[in-house]
């Protein structure tokens, strides 16, 4: 069973992200707030959900919480300043747009670099175990399938609808044979069972 807070005496955001390992597209940040007395049946990490319960939870979380945001962090700045930094930058752009300042963050992951004085604690795995860091994964990757479903539509070719960005093995081979779309990551490299390329 998810925790609802980390630090419970503190209004606590948690922050999760959505397509660092991605070959094209930006990485997407969710920074949200829950009610104390939060719960949502079948809220969980986002990746242990169907395509459908996350698009079923979405609009409840963003109903419910005090204060939630999404923001990004788009390909071009992802190979300018490296997707670590930029997972971290899109975490930051998050926090900026809450309506309420958090006391406290809990961040998915290992890492993170420290947003104004704000105190926090990374947490592995946190988007199985606290309940805003798995609604914030949830906004995080239904807007970013969304972003990628909308891109799609210039560039079918590469599938975006259905592979949101990431190296599937069709993905790849698109890229292989037809090069890179303006979307692509020029820092990340392609790879087949026969070759390896880079934008």
């Amino acid at each position: 069973m998810l925790l609802n807070c980390y630090q419970i005496e503190f209004m606590e955001a948690g922050c999760d992200e959505a397509g660092r390992g991605c070959l094209a597209g930006p990485v997407v940040a969710a920074a949200v707030i829950l009610p104390k007395d939060f719960y949502l049946d079948g809220l969980n990490d986002s990746k242990q959900l169907s395509h459908k319960q996350r698009d079923e939870l979405r609009p409840i979380i963003e109903e419910k919480a005090l204060a939630w945001a999404v923001a990004m962090v788009d390909h071009e700045e992802i190979d300018k300043i490296n997707i670590l930094n930029a997972s971290f930058l899109a975490m930051h752009r998050a926090l900026d747009q809450l309506l309420l300042r958090p006391e406290y963050l809990v961040i998915d992951g290992n890492r993170f670099k420290p947003y104004q004085n704000i105190k926090h604690s990374c947490i592995v795995k946190g988007d199985g175990k606290y309940l805003n860091i798995a609604a914030a994964s949830i906004l995080a990757k239904t807007h970013r399938d969304e972003y990628m479903s909308n891109l799609d539509l210039a560039y079918p070719q590469y599938e975006w609808k259905k592979n949101k960005g990431y190296p599937t093995i069709a993905h790849r081979k698109a890229v292989i044979a037809l090069g890179a779309s303006p979307y692509h990551r020029k820092t990340f490299n392609v790879s087949s069972p026969q070759l390896t390329i880079k934008f």
